[in-house]
């Protein structure tokens, strides 16, 4: 299968064998560089004492002209990539560089990342390197070497003996792609984002994808999603996502494509477009809201029926802040609450089984199982809806914290029920970044929240997902 039209539709290696074990190198990374790396780096010195982690990776259709033996043949340590994958991500890691010699892709991030070919290999597959035929803007933590390099390779006379961006704008040839093939040539000026520690899903690799599969029609197919897993992939892995483990599991010889979204932590319906064209179609059913989707909530308190509507920071990152007051800017949220009642907390053994995390909710004798119609779409909004209502979703170690906090002192959160006044906006801000750290991290595996039903073309086409995970016990 040709490698730049599987990354085109967001799919790659779908002939891949999942019980393939292969030899490969072994890389370093520097404990000083976990987290994110310098701009425009060049050839990078990794400390003696820096620690080898595995990169594995189910690829087997990446072709690549050097091959990693040994340590004592290439400077490299002896790296085995291993399968499922690993059952933890490796602390970010981001590497921003400005090419100083042309040639292949491959070969100048192994040489200036100090980084095994077939590590960078498995990087390119994953879709997790990019370019931009010239360097953005550099931070204002960039160091004055940094920006040295910023300004020579962006001098209107460097730029004007470059072909490549003939009659482009600097702001066009500063947009970012995937590098989609281990030997594209990068030419000297090119500028290349490499995420060196990619976000893992192990949980691919643990599901019956046959058995998530709810309907295969000509046009699209209804997926069951399991929890832990990314519907389309993240910006650093396109390869473990739905959209790729399902495309292999029905044995299609064209890539699926993601239609809508739904978080990582949650499971249910999904509809995966067998082709562009249904893909658009879907899209434009999503706009001009033709389709319906419920949910059903497990919440730690009981929620009031009807629609509950609240106002969504407009601002791309966790947590996601909401106020029932109205803020001009931040977007309308708005769900309706069709059903509530209240059911057993699931036990210890439930909640180990299916990764539950414990978030410090301080009593768990009951939970209340709520069916919720979803009347607009934003990322978290049921989690943070539910949550700035004091019923937080079992298992939501994201947005229960705050809500556990708030319970014990009212008026932490700067938008909520007890919320403060205010003199100046540098106290607000402070209020502010104070709740956001109250928040914890995104939950590993699962929440209490299903895409249990969705429907379409009033009601024409509808589907519903298997039992949640807190009722399978009871089967």
């Amino acid at each position: 299968m040709n490698i730049v039209l599987v990354a085109s539709h967001g799919c790659r290696g779908l002939n891949t064998s999942l019980s393939l074990l292969r030899t490969l190198a072994r890389t370093r990374a520097s404990l000083s560089d976990a987290t994110c790396g310098n701009y425009f780096a060049p050839r990078r010195s990794l400390s003696s004492k820096s620690r080898a982690f595995p990169c594995e990776s189910s690829i087997t259709d990446v072709t690549v002209t050097k091959t990693t033996t040994n340590s004592a043949e290439n400077g490299y340590p002896q790296y085995h990539r291993l399968l499922p994958c690993p059952s933890f991500n490796e602390p970010p890691r981001v590497e921003h560089m400005v090419v100083l010699e042309g040639g292949p892709v491959m070969e100048y991030i192994s040489k200036s990342l100090d980084l095994p070919p077939l590590y960078v290999a498995d990087l390119i597959h994953f879709g997790a390197v990019y370019y931009a035929l010239v360097c953005p803007q550099p931070p204002q933590t960039a160091t004055p070497e940094q920006i040295r390099l910023f300004k020579k390779f962006t001098e209107p006379s460097f730029l004007k003996g470059r072909k490549s961006i003939k009659g482009k704008t600097v702001r066009e040839a500063q947009k970012t792609f995937r590098i989609t093939h281990v030997d594209e040539f990068v030419e000297v000026g090119t500028y290349l984002r490499v995420h060196v520690h990619p976000k893992r899903f192990p949980r691919c690799y643990e599901i019956d994808w046959k058995s998530r599969i709810i309907a295969v029609t000509e046009s699209y197919v209804v997926l069951d999603k399991p929890a832990g897993t990314s519907v389309g992939g993240t910006t650093d892995n396109i390869e473990e996502s739905c959209a790729t483990f399902a495309t292999r599991a029905l044995g299609l010889t064209s890539p699926l494509w993601t239609t809508h979204q739904i978080d990582n932590c949650t499971e249910g319906c999904v509809i995966l477009a067998r082709t562009k064209e249904y893909c658009s179609i879907f899209h434009r059913k999503i706009r001009e809201k033709k389709v319906m989707k419920l949910y059903l909530a497990l919440a730690a308190a009981p929620v009031p029926m009807g629609i509950i509507t609240h106002y969504m920071r407009p601002i791309n990152m966790a947590p996601r802040l909401v106020s029932k007051d109205f803020i001009d800017g931040w977007n309308v949220c708005q769900l309706e609450v069709l059903e509530c009642r209240e059911v057993a907390w699931p036990d210890a053994d439930i909640e180990a089984k299916y990764c539950i995390e414990d978030c410090g909710w301080p009593s768990k004798k009951k939970a209340y199982e709520c069916k919720i119609n979803l009347l607009t779409g934003r990322t978290h909004q049921i989690r943070a809806q539910l949550a700035d209502c004091g019923a937080p979703l079992v298992g939501d170690s994201m947005y229960m914290p705050a809500a556990v906090a708030e319970m014990a002192s009212p008026g932490l959160n700067p938008f909520g029920k007890w919320k403060k006044e205010y003199t100046t906006e540098e106290d607000k801000e402070f209020a502010v970044t104070e709740w956001i750290a109250l928040h914890g991290k995104e939950p590993a595996v699962a929440i209490g929240l299903q895409a249990y039903e969705i429907s379409w073309d009033s009601g024409e086409h509808i589907y519903n997902a298997r039992t949640p995970w807190w009722k399978q016990e009871q089967l």
